[in-house]
């Protein structure tokens, strides 16, 4: 599936793919992938459920 809303997408999957550039740059559990620093960083623009000021 390829999705616009990712997290969406990740929260229901068992397995995903993340693509850069045509190429796999990460494969891994739905979960993971949504918890994962650097995909949060280089692909999700911030950490799910936190403000700019890194707090809930």
């Amino acid at each position: 599936m390829v999705e616009q809303n990712a997290r969406r997408c990740l929260q229901i999957c068992d397995r995903g793919y993340v693509l850069d550039q045509g190429k796999n740059a990460y494969t891994d559990t739905g979960h993971n992938l949504l918890n994962d620093p650097k995909v949060i960083e280089l692909y999700l623009g911030t950490l799910a459920g936190k403000n700019e000021r890194g707090t809930h």
